[in-house]
């Protein structure tokens, strides 16, 4: 008797081992044959305890809680949609987002002819190949939502990491990079901020994110999610220029205080207070009042033909340490419009103080003179299928600030401008796989100018 009940421990044992490890199966039987061959087991025992280990294990059900008698806090769910868990009255979630090119730059010849100050195009003795970001970075976002006091309260992290390593300095991953051995990807951290709101109150908007002005034209842009120009591909940092200083200036990521109202008749407004920034290239600053941006936009379709249309502004007074102020302003206004396989963008800007390519980047003479600026881009997107293919054209022009201006600065850009060809394969709903040929040109108020041209093959993943 005793030996049989330890058999039919084995037996158990065998059991366990079919349930929770598939690769074990067969374990008990084989036992169970053994030890009957054996004559140690009956047979009308190895007949028992072999059907008692061919029979499903019992398993508890668990009671459902009766509602109300359990803290729900305890419990953790799957969101409904997107990648991301509920966890009491939070609801977290996730996105991001990864790429990557291979990129072939033939750039110009340097020459006395060729040299740009603030040119895009590229300026070489070789040829360039690099395997490297695009316009964007990675990144990953983690948002945390929840709802307290009737107000949806949210709080929204991002980070955008490279895979090209920086070489640290003033712009921290935004310096140019280091092909070298042992360096090391830099960390982007364009995205802290918090939110509250309400559906017929709008949207209160705390923490650093995308800016007003210029926003809508780099998200529309098509080179968002390729190459575009390549702007210093040698020693590749974490991004490409995209489209940036050839149609519009880069928004950037800033330090803010927005409020976005509900949307009426497909119309929406948000106005904002802002970090005052410093200019990049002009005199030195200790500005004293804060940056203003606004944006409206439009969502409707007719006729089954959809508009996407905004208007953003942005101004700016700066304090000068040499003594004097200026004032940086600018306007944009763009279209999006899309009817069956195809989306066709428009963008033009104008502005005065700000600058070419980014915020600040030769918006005075040395003396603090605002210079004037102004840019567009045209673009197209034909999707069949699994297939889309676009093109664009687009430039940004800059104006000395005087006469002296000219003569101090004679090799100041006065346009760059570039040339886009695209090919996109949906390869699945996370996967684009991207050609891109792209014609770059930047020319002097002097005559100089100079051109390169560009290859990108890659692809970017979202989840």
């Amino acid at each position: 008797m005793i030996a049989k009940i330890m058999l039919r421990g084995t037996a158990a044992l065998g059991v366990l081992a079919m349930t929770t490890a598939p690769a074990l199966a067969g374990t008990g039987e084989t036992l169970l044959k053994r030890l009957h061959e054996k004559g140690i087991l009956s047979d009308e025992e190895y007949a028992e305890l072999l059907a008692e280990a061919a029979a499903p294990p019992a398993v508890a059900a668990s009671p459902a809680p009766a509602r109300g008698a359990v803290d729900d806090g305890l419990y953790v769910k799957r969101t409904a949609s997107g990648i991301g868990l509920e966890v009491g009255p939070a609801t977290i979630t996730f996105a991001g987002s990864v790429n990557g090119f291979y990129v072939h730059d033939n750039p110009d010849t340097p020459s006395a002819t060729t040299s740009v100050v603030g040119g895009i195009a590229s300026v070489g003795t070789r040829n360039s190949s690099a395997v490297r970001n695009g316009l964007l970075p990675g990144f990953l976002t983690v948002s945390v939502a929840t709802k307290q006091a009737g107000w949806d309260i949210n709080a929204f992290f991002g980070l955008y990491p490279g895979i090209n390593s920086a070489a640290w300095g003033a712009l921290g991953a935004n310096n140019g990079g280091q092909p070298t051995a042992l360096a090391t990807a830099g960390i982007d951290a364009r995205q802290t901020y918090l939110t509250f709101g309400k559906p017929n109150f709008g949207t209160v908007k705390i923490g650093r994110d995308i800016g007003l002005f210029g926003s809508d034209a780099i998200l529309n842009d098509i080179t968002l999610l390729s190459s575009g120009s390549p702007g210093g591909n040698v020693a590749p940092a974490n991004t490409t220029l995209g489209r940036i200083g050839s149609g519009y200036i880069y928004t950037d990521f800033q330090p803010q205080m927005t409020y976005t109202s509900p949307k009426l008749g497909g119309f929406q407004a948000a106005v904002g207070v802002f970090q005052p920034l410093s200019s990049l290239t002009g005199p030195a600053q200790a500005n004293s009042q804060p940056g203003f941006q606004g944006k409206l936009t439009y969502d409707g379709s007719f006729g089954g033909v959809g508009a996407h249309l905004w208007a953003s502004g942005v101004t700016q007074k700066h304090d000068m340490l040499m003594g004097g102020d200026y004032t940086g302003r600018g306007l944009d206004l763009g279209a999006k419009v899309t009817g069956g396989a195809l989306a066709v963008t428009g963008y033009w800007y104008t502005a005065k103080g700000l600058g070419t390519t980014v915020l600040g980047l030769f918006d005075t003479d040395l003396a603090g003179n605002p210079r004037s600026s102004d840019g567009f881009y045209i673009q197209a997107l034909a999707t069949f299928g699994k297939f889309a293919v676009g093109g664009s054209y687009g430039e940004s022009s800059l104006d000395y600030a005087n006469a002296a201006d000219a003569l101090a600065n004679p090799d100041l850009v006065r346009t760059n401008s570039s040339y886009v060809g695209q090919l996109r394969y949906s390869l699945t709903s996370w996967v684009t796989l991207i050609g891109e040929y792209v014609h770059s040109k930047a020319e002097a108020h002097s005559g100089n100018e100079a051109e390169s041209d560009a290859l990108a093959m890659g692809g970017i993943l979202f989840f």
